[in-house]
């Protein structure tokens, strides 16, 4: 896996039994910006790997998930409005979920409230549930690196 970055495009290459593949950055190209650090990767049977950057105060990520050896582009695109957004294996399935930091306040207002929401790139995407609402990230389970129990997980949502 090779992070390759431009002005304003990026690439990742990967190699594997299915060859190397090349798959553009949709996020780059949303105007994101990314470094060498924009890169996280978790490796296992199901190798998750997400690319992030940072566009007007939220944090933009895709996500790549090599199964039998043949990398696939997850179709889902990850936000995280509080500056957050990384892998983690929450679910204890030995396959990487990727964590996301929000903000529970309309665009463009600033609030105190902040929770996890945890998503399933191995699953589809599908959301795998939301934390409580803490009045500061540091309050988040794990803080610096978020990974809240499955225990703590709720749905989604008013």
């Amino acid at each position: 896996m090779e992070l390759v970055v431009g002005e304003g495009a990026g690439r990742i290459r990967t190699g594997g039994a299915s060859g190397t593949n090349i798959f553009e950055l949709t996020i780059a190209a949303s105007g994101a910006r990314i470094d060498a650090s924009s890169l996280q990767c978790v490796d296992g049977e199901v190798a998750v790997c997400l690319v992030r950057g940072e566009v007007r105060g939220e944090v933009l990520g895709e996500v790549l998930v090599r199964r039998s050896g043949a990398w696939s582009r997850a179709q889902v695109p990850y936000v995280a409005s509080g500056a957050y957004l990384a892998l983690h294996d929450v679910n204890k399935d030995t396959v990487a979920d990727v964590v996301a930091v929000q903000r529970a306040c309309q665009a463009g207002v600033d609030c105190a409230r902040w929770f996890a929401q945890v998503f399933s790139p191995a699953g589809g995407g599908r959301e795998l549930g939301c934390t409580a609402v803490v009045s500061a990230p540091e309050a988040l389970p794990g803080w610096p690196i978020v990974t809240p129990d499955p225990s703590e997980l709720r749905q989604c949502g008013p």
